[in-house]
């Protein structure tokens, strides 16, 4: 919004000046026939970028997710993930009508889920429990504040024996945080899902990688959701710039949203923000009057946004600059 520090989300950001030059040049073909060059040639740099065989376009994260349980799962089965991951509390249930599976959700509230809840759940299926046929995990967490997992912790998970979805939207953020490469934060899981359209700017998309030949199923099983597109070429420039020149300036966003914490923390020292643990883009505390300080930023030229009744977030990204932080960090300090 003109005029505003909107801090609301990664996903306002907007496609960079390089990024509209490459749209309007973009070679295009029928991409349901599999003939759109520059889509193709998304699909090849993202897999090679996270070191799997195959990868698919899609309009966005949710159907990217989505795909993952339709294709990873069976009908009456469970799918452990954490309680506050994406796919289970704001993909608005979309994972019981695609794929019929319900959630047994675990504690997550440190961004990660533990061994030995993995465990437990596949041994009640020993007791009646339903049996699970697939773990999701969220990397970077988003409502645990943008935390990146440990290297060796999704290792550990995978060596359980189910298949992993890494829901990934925002992992190139944690490859920059932790200087873990994608590919592999990525290899103990089947398939990874990252998003175009947040931090890396570009207007739309997400891609979706793992085997060949679960990538070939997973077209198919995108054309059964609305998902196949034409001349998709003039949407994959874009992302073939945001792959090669945004990620690793994610570094700016990640100083930006500490700067944010560290005012968070002066204005709301018992709200759980601490500044140590903000390694991203994301800030997140409690507020018993979320939307008193969301009028009082609005009224400062500043636009932040809530998680869950009670918690605030915001989200630094390309489009606000140091003057806009410092402008956000003084409404904060006068904040209700």
């Amino acid at each position: 919004m003109g005029g505003f520090v909107d801090l609301r989300s990664d996903t306002v950001t907007r496609p960079t000046p390089e990024m509209r030059r490459a749209m309007a040049e973009a070679d295009v073909g029928d991409d349901v026939y599999g003939e759109d060059p520059t889509v193709n040639a998304l699909q090849d740099a993202f897999a090679q970028r996270v070191g799997k065989a195959a990868a698919l376009f899609v309009p966005s994260g949710t159907m990217g997710n989505q795909l993952a349980l339709r294709l990873l799962t069976r009908p009456a089965t469970s799918v452990i993930a954490g309680r506050r991951q994406h796919v289970v509390i704001y993909e608005n249930g979309a994972a019981g009508r695609n794929a019929g599976i319900q959630f047994q959700t675990v504690d997550d509230d440190d961004g990660t889920i533990s061994v030995d809840d993995v465990r437990w759940a596949l041994d009640a299926a020993r007791h009646h429990h339903p049996q699970p046929s697939l773990v999701c995990v969220e990397n970077t967490h988003m409502p645990a504040g943008g935390v990146p997992w440990p290297p060796d912790a999704l290792p550990a998970v995978a060596a359980c024996g189910l298949p992993v979805h890494l829901d990934g939207a925002r992992l190139f953020h944690a490859e920059v945080a932790t200087g873990v490469d994608a590919a592999a934060y990525a290899a103990p899981a089947t398939t990874v899902m990252c998003c175009l359209s947040k931090g890396l700017c570009a207007p739309v998309g997400s891609l979706l990688a793992g085997p060949a030949d679960l990538m070939a199923d997973a077209r198919a099983e995108r054309q059964r959701l609305g998902g196949g597109m034409r001349q998709a070429g003039v949407i994959a420039a874009a992302g073939l710039v945001a792959l090669r020149t945004m990620v690793e300036r994610l570094a700016e966003d990640h100083a930006r949203a500490h700067r944010l914490a560290e005012a968070v923390a002066d204005r709301w020292p018992d709200a759980g923000c601490d500044p140590v643990r903000v390694q991203t883009n994301i800030v997140i505390w409690r507020h018993s009057r979320p939307d008193a300080v969301l009028d009082h930023l609005r009224a400062e030229g500043v636009l932040g946004g809530t998680l869950a009744p009670g918690v605030m977030r915001l989200v630094t990204h390309h489009d606000v600059d140091d003057d806009g932080i410092e402008r956000a960090a003084k409404a904060l300090a006068s904040a209700p």
